[in-house]
C-alpha cells in the first residue's frame, strides 16, 4: 500500500484547491512565492514543495523556470475525430492561439521517421520546429517532419502559418488518414527548454501520421504538450 501523504500536505492541498475552485485564484495568476506560502501555511519548504507537485500532478497548477507557480488555465478539448488545425481548434474553444517556428531544414532523415513515412534509407527530410501558445502560454512543441517530394520550395514560405492551410492553398494537398499515437512522457530537453520547464517533467507526447486524399504518406508530426494543457477527446459513431 502506498504511504498517506503528511496531514500538512493534504491540508495545503485542500486549501489551494478550494482557492482555484472557488475563483479567488483565477486562471493564469501567479502564486506567492515559495517563502511566502510556507509563511502563510506555517510549514517547512520541503512539505509546501510536495504539496506544490501533488497540486500540479493533478493539472491543477504549473510552475515555469525561473518564474514560479502559476494557477493552470482551461484545458483545450483535443477531438481526435474533428479534421481540424490548431489554430482552428483554440479560436473554435474561445482561445488565443500563437505559433513561434524555432527551425526549419532539410536534413538527413532518422530511422525512426524513415519507417514512419515508409522513406528508403538515408532519405531527406524537411524538419520544422515550432513553439505553439494559448492565451500566450507556451503548451506546445512540435516536430514536424516532411517528405520532401510532396513540398518543394516549403521553406520559403511563412512556416508559422497553419501548414494544414499551407498544403492545401500551395500544393492543393489535403489531409486524408491520419493515425495517432498517444504516450504519456518525459519531456525531453529541447521540449522542455521550449516550455520553459525542467527536462523530464511530466507531457504528453502525440505523434500524427499523416496521409494525403490520395493515401500517400506526407509528414508525420511529433508533439510534446504539457500534461495539464489539453484533454484528449474521440466519439465514434
Amino acid at each position: 500500500m502506498q504511504p498517506l501523504p503528511p496531514r500538512a500536505v493534504t491540508a495545503i492541498c485542500h486549501a489551494l484547491q478550494e482557492q482555484i475552485e472557488h475563483g479567488l485564484l483565477s486562471p493564469g495568476c501567479k502564486l506567492p512565492a515559495e517563502r511566502k506560502l510556507s509563511e502563510v501555511f506555517d510549514t517547512t519548504r520541503i512539505t509546501l514543495r510536495e504539496a506544490l507537485v501533488q497540486l500540479e500532478a493533478r493539472g491543477l497548477i504549473y510552475r515555469e523556470e525561473r518564474r514560479g507557480w502559476f494557477v493552470a488555465p482551461e484545458r483545450l478539448t483535443y477531438d481526435l475525430i474533428e479534421r481540424s488545425h490548431f489554430h482552428a481548434m483554440v479560436r473554435e474553444q474561445g482561445r488565443e492561439a500563437h505559433t513561434e517556428l524555432l527551425s526549419a531544414r532539410l536534413l538527413p532523415a532518422a530511422a525512426a521517421v524513415c519507417a514512419r513515412l515508409q522513406l528508403s534509407p538515408l532519405s531527406s527530410v524537411i524538419q520544422i520546429c515550432r513553439l505553439r501558445r494559448i492565451d500566450g502560454r507556451a503548451v506546445l512543441y512540435a516536430e514536424h517532419y516532411l517528405n520532401p517530394e510532396h513540398f518543394p520550395g516549403i521553406l520559403e514560405h511563412d512556416l508559422s502559418q497553419s501548414l494544414t492551410e499551407l498544403y492545401a492553398r500551395h500544393y492543393g494537398i489535403e489531409y486524408g488518414r491520419v493515425r495517432f499515437e498517444i504516450l504519456p512522457t518525459a519531456l525531453p530537453v529541447a521540449a522542455a527548454l521550449a516550455l520553459k520547464v525542467s527536462a523530464g517533467s511530466p507531457g504528453l507526447h502525440i505523434t500524427r501520421i499523416n496521409s494525403d486524399q490520395q493515401g500517400r504518406l506526407i509528414d508525420c508530426d511529433l508533439e510534446y504538450w504539457r500534461h495539464d494543457a489539453i484533454r484528449i477527446k474521440a466519439e465514434a459513431g
